[in-house]
């Protein structure tokens, strides 16, 4: 065994079925947080004086900092240490709710929602990385992951059940205070239950190297976030747009030159993990939009209100934990290429189903519930396979790295996603609008429609990339590898 390196601790070992079920719980109540918001804006708008043209910003400051700095806290767990990271930003993130519940103005709530997505940025990698660092490569861990992605899978959907439930039962701000005892728990939990996991090889830190990629990364996800606002083809998104992508330039360049960098560029020659991040691009990209335009078809067109369209979402939630759980086992059993050439065939027959959504008169079982099923089955195997793909070649040393890697691309992708199927749909709205078409709900549903198509064939493309980019079968250890240094 190489200096300074030690196996996890026994009582770690004893515990790990505990363990997993805090940080599955935990990644539960981050994505959920990313969703919750929702159902309480126009609760929260009222209270507060939003203006309804920066109400959005509720829900984007969360985003954008969580987007922004997954890298930044990849990395800085495999240096300070996984379990301390995961303490650190959920404490941040559990006050951040808190601070939210209590503002007494909007610019204090929008602060609060950004320091929370700054907190979610540091737990998100340090919870993964310590799943790799808990269970060995194969099976075992795959199980692990599957449950880790069937949980977070769920938490979109479960996130706008659970903001109407609440905002309904106990206002707006219970949608924030109810991350606070859980956070509390956890927080107490951690150190009786994680093992702390660092690279002690490494001394120095990329100040530039993070600057450049988490301000390059926050960047892009606003303009994104905002292109539907301001235009796509206005001076904003195009001078923010270049702004962002010359900062990740320079990052590649920076990280090229230094000594220890934040990510070593070499990571990027590992075949799995280079071709898991680019179809986790295209699969966030396909699947996030079904969410939001499932929402707005089921409110806006089949007139459901809040929280029946919330309970409407529940089979996605569902279909994807089912999916992440086959998922976890196809992988072991056939490898990364064909669980996600044909989870995102599944998928994105799933979407084309949902493509052909009738207006007025959709009947929710077969316009919404069928494809939200089969979109769901086919995203959860997707998810766990480029979760597993991505971060089995790493070395145990960048594993924090690996999980802010695939992290951020699922981030970017899901951004992107959005800003793409809402530009679609709303310019294929107003067309419909500018053609003569009277009936709100029709030009609406021809925006939804065409949104989807934009969306499935994402998905098909994600397949031809998976197909080319992957290998059939799963990586092995690499024996000759680092592992991180594990204490109690």
């Amino acid at each position: 065994m190489p200096p300074d390196v030690h196996p996890v601790h026994h009582a770690h070992r004893r515990h790990r079925g505990l363990a997993l079920a805090l940080l599955v719980t935990v990644q539960f109540v981050l994505v959920l947080d990313a969703s919750i918001v929702n159902v309480a804006l126009p609760a929260i708008g009222k209270d507060l004086h939003f203006d309804q043209a920066d109400l959005s910003w509720v829900a984007n400051a969360y985003t954008l900092t969580f987007g922004g700095f997954l890298l930044f806290g990849g990395r800085i767990a495999d240096l300070a240490g996984r379990r301390r990271m995961f303490v650190v930003g959920l404490t941040l993130f559990t006050a951040a709710s808190l601070a939210g519940g209590l503002a007494p103005t909007s610019m204090a709530l929008v602060v609060a929602r950004a320091v929370q997505g700054l907190g979610a940025a540091l737990v998100a990698p340090a919870a993964l990385s310590l799943i790799m660092t808990l269970f060995e490569p194969g099976p075992e861990r795959n199980r692990a992951l599957g449950l880790f992605g069937a949980v977070a899978g769920a938490g979109g959907a479960a996130g706008v059940i659970l903001g109407g439930l609440l905002t309904d039962a106990f206002g707006w701000e219970s949608v924030l205070y109810v991350n606070v005892p859980i956070g509390a728990v956890a927080i107490g939990l951690a150190p009786l239950l994680l093992p702390e996991g660092r690279d002690r090889g490494v001394r120095g830190f990329d100040l530039l190297g993070a600057v450049s990629a988490t301000g390059g990364l926050a960047l892009l996800v606003y303009t994104l976030v905002d292109a539907n606002d301001t235009g796509w083809s206005s001076a904003q998104t195009y001078g923010l747009g270049g702004v962002a992508l010359a900062l990740i330039v320079a990052f590649f360049v920076i990280e090229a030159r230094m000594k220890h960098p934040l990510v070593p560029l070499r990571i990027f020659r590992v075949r799995e993990l280079r071709g898991a991040n680019l179809v986790a691009v295209a699969m966030t990209m396909s699947i996030f939009p079904m969410f939001f335009v499932m929402t707005l078809y089921l409110q806006q067109v089949m007139g459901y209100g809040p929280i029946k369209a919330g309970l409407g979402q529940l089979p996605v939630a569902i279909a994807m934990g089912a999916g992440a759980g086959a998922g976890s086992q196809l992988v072991t059993r056939l490898g990364y290429r064909v669980p996600l050439v044909a989870g995102l065939l599944v998928a994105a027959a799933g979407l084309l189903w949902f493509a052909r959504m009738p207006a007025p008169d959709g009947r929710y079982l077969v316009d919404v519930f069928g494809p939200a099923v089969v979109m769901g089955v086919g995203g959860g195997i997707v998810f766990v396979a480029t979760t597993i793909a991505a971060t089995a070649g790493a070395s145990a040393a960048e594993s924090g790295l690996a999980s802010g890697l695939i992290n951020t691309t699922q981030q970017v992708g899901g951004a992107l996603g959005l800003a793409v199927a809402v530009a679609v749909s709303t310019a294929v709205t107003e067309d419909a609008f500018a053609s003569g078409e009277r009936v709100p709900s029709v030009a609406l549903n021809e925006g939804f429609q065409a949104g989807m198509l934009a969306s499935a064939g994402i998905a098909v493309l994600g397949a031809l990339l998976a197909l080319v980019l992957l290998p059939r079968r799963t990586a092995k250890p690499t024996a000759s590898e680092p592992e991180p240094v594990l204490t109690p």
